[in-house]
């Protein structure tokens, strides 16, 4: 399928990749603490006949410089973009930091129809870096709603990580740890996914070692089954926090972080996920959609 891709500079640095002709699907894809926009996914996504937008959300100029009070509004004005190209059905596709910005959106934005959270949380947790005042501490919510910090869990200070020093570590203890110590932020952070009326797809791999996505997923969708919503979750036990989709290479290696997981099992749960989340966002049946390796050819 032919494409086009067009830089964005305004309001924000971003990317928009469609197919030639436009498309009745339009996709806001979200990156991680990472920060990057997301450009080899979006056109991944266009291939298989979406219009995808990815934007820098944070770290770049008029925004904090970590992910601390980042306005949830800046996603809806992204949904905006996407409706003005006349699409039909509007999807979310996160990872990791970008999937609980995609769950707690959905929950207030009841435009969008179909939620994709790769390696999700169903907690809001505290920011990660600075925010606009320079500052990391004391911890603040990641996001803002209107103006007001959405809330959150804060890391207890009192943990430590157990790996030697200089080697790389596993933070899945630190939020395990964080909600127990503090249990009734922890049920205010809970994210209402169970609101939203969206189609929802969790991606998890039982070997993440950056925060416990799997049991995650597996609590958002009792929140949504006991709504009667209904969820699909994809997992494999071997994978980490990092699952890649059909055409997408191995991550770099991580001289700071574990994510757990190995780039072969990685790309298997990607594999495995991809009809899947075609189908969620474009509403087709999973069966109608084209095996990985002809979907991600470039």
């Amino acid at each position: 399928m032919q494409i086009t891709v067009d830089t964005l500079t305004t309001p924000w640095e971003g990317v928009l990749a469609e197919p030639v002709g436009g498309s009745a699907v339009g996709v806001l894809v979200l990156a991680g603490s990472s920060g990057r926009i997301e450009t080899h996914r979006c056109d991944l996504l266009a291939r298989a006949g979406m219009a995808a937008l990815s934007l820098r959300w944070f770290g770049g100029a008029g925004q904090p410089g970590g992910i601390c009070e980042v306005p949830l509004e800046t996603f809806t004005k992204a949904i905006d973009l996407l409706q003005a190209k006349g699409v039909d059905r509007i999807g979310v596709l996160g990872a990791s930091k970008g999937a609980e910005a995609a769950l707690l959106l959905a929950a207030g934005d009841p435009r969008i129809d179909a939620v994709v959270a790769l390696s999700p949380t169903s907690l809001v947790w505290g920011n990660l870096g600075p925010g606009l005042d320079g500052k990391s501490h004391p911890y603040r919510s990641c996001w803002t709603w209107r103006g007001e910090p959405v809330p959150f869990v804060p890391y207890d200070d009192d943990w430590a990580p157990t790996e030697p020093a200089g080697e790389p570590v596993a933070y899945a203890p630190l939020y395990e740890r964080s909600r127990h110590t503090f249990p009734e932020d922890a049920r205010q952070a809970s994210i209402p996914i169970e609101r939203s009326a969206a189609e929802l797809l969790l991606v998890a791999g039982g070997d993440d070692e950056m925060w416990p996505s799997a049991a995650f997923a597996r609590e958002l969708a009792s929140r949504r089954a006991a709504v009667g919503r209904t969820s699909h979750v994809v997992s494999t036990p071997d994978a980490g926090h990092r699952p890649r989709l059909p055409g997408e290479g191995p991550p770099p290696p991580s001289g700071r972080f574990r994510y757990g997981g190995t780039p072969q099992a990685d790309a298997a749960l990607g594999a495995k996920a991809w009809p899947h989340i075609v189908s969620v966002l474009t509403g087709r049946d999973a069966s109608a959609v084209p095996p990985p390796e002809q979907a991600g050819r470039h």
